[in-house]
């Protein structure tokens, strides 16, 4: 009898994982395990950038995406993978300062997207980070 091999992750529309819905960092894991290509060390990276900035932040895999907030179901930020980019979304970010450069649909939402080959800068998405885990989250 051999081992078990692992399920392979079924990657949704623009390379983004398909996750079951969980909490806590070993879900997030999984979720970051399964980014295709490049998108894997950005995740992983921000994953590092978002736990250095809010050592006691609260992480889940909602949606097929992780979401990072400092209590159950309230929200600041999370992130996604798309075709050509990791799209992080900050959901309170019309009170960043200074503006994270994304607009969205939504009154309080800005996003930040991350190309491969384009560094971003990370004391900027810390500071954000750290600025968003300190308004209320969003309920989600």
């Amino acid at each position: 009898m051999t081992a078990k091999e692992p399920a392979q992750v079924k990657l949704l529309s623009g390379g983004n994982p398909q996750i079951a819905k969980g909490y806590g960092h070993a879900v997030v894991q999984s979720y970051i395990d399964a980014m295709p290509g490049w998108k894997q060390d950005v995740g992983r990276r921000l994953d590092t950038l978002i736990t250095e900035a809010v050592p006691d932040v609260v992480k889940a895999v909602k949606w097929n995406s992780p979401f990072y907030g400092m209590e159950k179901d309230l929200w600041f930020v999370g992130f996604h993978c798309l075709t050509r980019y990791v799209k992080v979304a900050f959901f309170k970010g019309a009170h960043l300062s200074p503006l994270p450069p994304g607009t969205s649909k939504q009154a309080n939402v800005r996003y930040l997207d991350i190309y491969e080959g384009r560094p971003f800068d990370e004391a900027q998405l810390s500071d954000w980070v750290r600025q968003a885990s300190a308004l209320p989250g969003e309920k989600m």
